[in-house]
């Protein structure tokens, strides 16, 4: 999903603005960051967000935010799954905001029986209101006061109101007759929820219509029904309130069993590590002839996790390296494209190099950031009124704001590189190991002395003009920085990522752009490129047993600290909960193995939780502690006791992080909780449902599988194998005519031997026989294990089908 520039309002004054969206039915929300003083923002973020099957709506809220009170609702866009799985290649336009209406804003599910009872002369309905949960809160306390409305039959009747509550349980039946023996055809039962309000009138919670159709094949049905809208029409306001670019894009699949990826599996690991000539036809090189500019992002990060997850991303990069390195004739082309090897190098230095990004480079941004120098070398952007502080003496001139800039420039640039050339301890050995193999694949193929800096430009084209610049130039989007920059800090920041990149490129470019006011810098990156060499030939200095591929089965590892930051914690014990004023300040370590935390970073003294105890992580409604952005981690002892810690971060985007980061850690657990709840338990009850047992069932579901989709996720074999298989599915007819042909080829050339009789076959023609005979066996291969896939998905939509057809439950 990618957030594009957002188009002004009419009649506004200028305002901070930043969007909100959430997913409805798993209440998955996630806030932009914020464009200060603006009419058109622009964002340029884009977020994978991975959700349950079950979701509705996507409902984007473009917000005005204010320093003092709540942040103002400027309008919405609501999509529905429908909407947005109709295109296959997603929706990118603009699209104008609507109001805000009250009565559609329904959140939540209630739950219900149904019954139809007969006696022999009379027959009715009973409908069991057993409970619901995670409705809209209506009143200023954060809660609903809600009852139910049921519309039957000419016949009304309603249930109790529980008070101040979002997760009610009435388990009320009410009873309704019928006018004949038996239900009519088409009849149907409406139920509204409403939230009772002493003055003024209710507020509408949600309704469910429910065709009483299953009833003619049993005479009792129980299930969970969404709450719907009153759907009205929704007015966009002519475009008044603005508009908001959106590109949106929904993959849905089926995901089988692991026995049926298993074959593809084999067939990829093949390629790599049995491939019997440099230039044969492999499933991998058939991948890639197949695989469009657009989706070779994520065939690449795909097949990267894959290797990861079997241990061999370093023959799989060296595969793709070296097959690119052997095509390339002109040194100075070499990786310069977008070829599926130059992108799985880069999606690779994402999933195990970005922590070690964040140690070298957070500092320097993050003190950027905090500086605001004012940097400009351009005298065509110089702007003197705004450079007066750099001088007392009133106005300046571009040769003391030059001075300032260079001056201010060179120490960024000298801290930046110090930090990266001492950063070889810190480079993950995978990532050493992978470099060093690429260096000796272009010094075998460029071994001429004037092709001497190839070798090391390979390195470098990597690390420094797609790792470390991008970073730099864009500190959000590598999670760097929570917001984007300012104007200010974007041009020095512009400037510094410009100087990096030429560093990268070793100085061999200088001169040669249009750029001629960024001379100034070209000494010092010139007396940067002897440093730069060295730092590469310590990079890969390493040797290659040293790292062991086993470690790599999972992007979080055992021994990485993958998050770690401040954070409140309290931890609920005994009967009644503490004070507010018990949350502690504690400085907290997320790895794949454990949870802990401490007073401080250099505390000695840590409090662990093993991730294999958890069971859960959900949010915790503001009303239960009168505070915003707070989390539950919930654990389970030897004993199968389970224990809360309530969690404060500092905002909703740091609230996120953390909720998927450590689900991510306890993806795979075993003991996770179907439900949870959302309050607290004080009082002798729980804020939420009012329930007074304590160990009563939660009242909300839990939602383990909502996270956000970024570097850190775990590894899934069986969904990164369907992704390989949708590309070799879309592409098999272009697979199948291109070795169709090579058949024919081949009966051409028996022909031609049978003409000239088989003693008079060439060497020539024996391998060039041999080749074919080699292509065709992989492609026929290749195309049948992507036959053998696509009638288990179609053997698992026919079974699908037919369950749906003997459910007597409605959807």
């Amino acid at each position: 999903m990618k957030l594009w520039p957002g188009r002004g309002a009419e009649n506004l004054s200028m305002m901070t603005c930043f969007v909100c969206y959430t997913f409805w039915c798993c209440k998955s929300r996630s806030l932009t960051a914020t464009v200060w003083r603006n009419l058109n923002p622009f964002w340029g973020e884009e977020y994978t967000l991975h959700l349950p099957m079950g979701f509705h709506t996507v409902s984007f809220y473009v917000m005005d935010e204010d320093t003092i009170g709540h942040d103002d609702v400027i309008g919405k866009i609501s999509l529905s799954k429908e909407v947005i799985g109709a295109q296959s290649k997603g929706l990118d336009s603009w699209m104008n905001l609507t109001r805000i209406d009250p009565d559609e804003e329904i959140q939540g599910e209630i739950h219900l029986g149904l019954e139809l009872v007969q006696d022999g002369i009379r027959a009715g309905l009973h409908c069991h209101i057993i409970e619901a949960r995670d409705l809209a809160p209506r009143d200023i306390s954060g809660t609903s006061d809600p009852f139910v409305r049921i519309m039957f039959n000419s016949q009304t009747a309603e249930t109790s109101i529980i008070k101040k509550t979002r997760f009610p349980h009435w388990d009320e039946v009410l009873q309704f007759e019928l006018n004949d023996t038996k239900l009519q055809d088409g009849q149907s039962l409406a139920l509204e929820v409403w939230d009772w309000d002493m003055v003024g009138k209710n507020d509408f919670l949600g309704k469910v219509e429910i065709p009483l159709d299953c009833l003619q094949k049993a005479s009792q049905v129980k299930a969970w029904f969404r709450l719907l809208p009153l759907g009205k029409t929704e007015d966009d306001a002519g475009g008044k309130l603005g508009a908001l670019r959106l590109k949106i894009r929904l993959v849905e699949d089926r995901i089988l069993p692991s026995m049926y990826y298993q074959p593809l599996i084999d067939l990829l690991i093949e390629s790599v590590t049995s491939p019997a000539e440099v230039d044969d036809t492999t499933p991998l090189t058939m991948l890639e002839e197949v695989t469009t500019v657009e989706s070779r992002q994520e065939v690449a990060i795909t097949l990267v996790k894959i290797f990861l997850g079997q241990g061999l991303v370093i023959p799989f990069l060296d595969y793709l390296n070296m097959k690119e390195v052997n095509q390339t004739s002109d040194p100075n082309t070499l990786f310069r494209s977008n070829s599926l090897a130059s992108k799985a190098m880069e999606q690779f230095m994402k999933a195990v190099g970005m922590l070690y990004l964040h140690e070298v480079l957070k500092p320097i941004v993050n003190r950027i950031f905090e500086e605001k120098k004012y940097i400009e070398l351009d005298p065509c952007k110089m702007e003197l009124n705004r450079t007066r502080r750099i001088s007392f003496k009133g106005s300046v001139s571009e040769e003391e704001v030059r001075e300032s800039s260079l001056e201010l420039l060179h120490m960024y640039m000298s801290d930046t590189m110090d930090s990266i050339v001492n950063s070889v301890p810190q480079c993950p050995p995978v990532m050493r190991v992978a470099f060093k193999q690429l260096h000796k694949r272009v010094e075998e193929q460029f071994p001429e002395p004037e092709n001497e800096d190839v070798k090391y430009l390979a390195i470098s084209g990597f690390l420094f003009l797609r790792f470390f610049a991008p970073a730099i130039l864009t500190p959000k989007l590598f999670n760097l920085r929570d917001n984007h920059a300012d104007t200010r800090t974007s041009r020095t920041l512009l400037l510094l990522a410009k100087a990096v990149q030429s560093i990268g490129n070793l100085g061999l470019q200088l001169g040669h752009g249009k750029e001629q006011w960024m001379a100034p810098l070209h000494p010092f990156i010139l007396q940067s490129v002897g440093c730069v060499k060295d730092f590469l030939d310590k990079l890969i200095d390493i040797d290659n047993d040293s790292v062991a591929e086993a470690h790599h089965r999972a992007i979080f590892l055992p021994s990485v600290t993958v998050k770690e930051g401040y954070l409140q914690k309290h931890k609920a014990e005994g009967q009644q909960l503490l004070p507010r004023f018990a949350f502690k300040k504690r400085y907290f370590w997320l790895s794949s193995e454990t949870l802990s935390y401490a007073k401080s970073p250099e505390w000695q003294v840590r409090s662990s939780i093993p991730i294999q105890r958890i069971c859960a992580v959900e949010r915790v409604d503001e009303t239960a502690f009168q505070m915003q952005h707070m989390m539950q981690v919930i654990t389970q002892d030897n004993d199968g006791q389970p224990h809360t810690m309530y969690i404060q971060c500092k905002n909703v985007n740091e609230l996120n992080q953390w909720l998927s980061a450590i689900r991510k850690a306890s993806i795979y657990n075993e003991r996770m909780l179907p439900a949870f709840h959302p309050g607290a338990y004080k009082s002798g009850k729980w804020s939420c449902c009012l329930q007074t047992e304590r160990t009563v069932l939660g009242c909300s579901r839990t939602h383990s599988a909502v996270t956000l989709g970024d570097w850190s996720d775990p590894l899934d074999p069986d969904a990164e194998t369907q992704t390989i298989y949708k590309q070799l599915l879309q592409g098999r007819d272009k697979l199948r005519k291109k070795y169709l042909e090579s058949a024919d080829a081949e009966t051409a050339m028996d022909q031609k031997e049978k003409q000239q009789g088989s003693g008079s076959q060439t060497d020539d023609m024996k391998k060039s026989r041999s080749f074919y005979e080699r292509r065709m066996a992989a492609a026929a291969r290749l195309l049948d294990v992507v036959q053998d896939l696509e009638r288990a998905h179609l053997a698992f939509e026919r079974r699908e089908k037919e369950e749906a057809s003997n459910d007597i439950l409605p959807p």
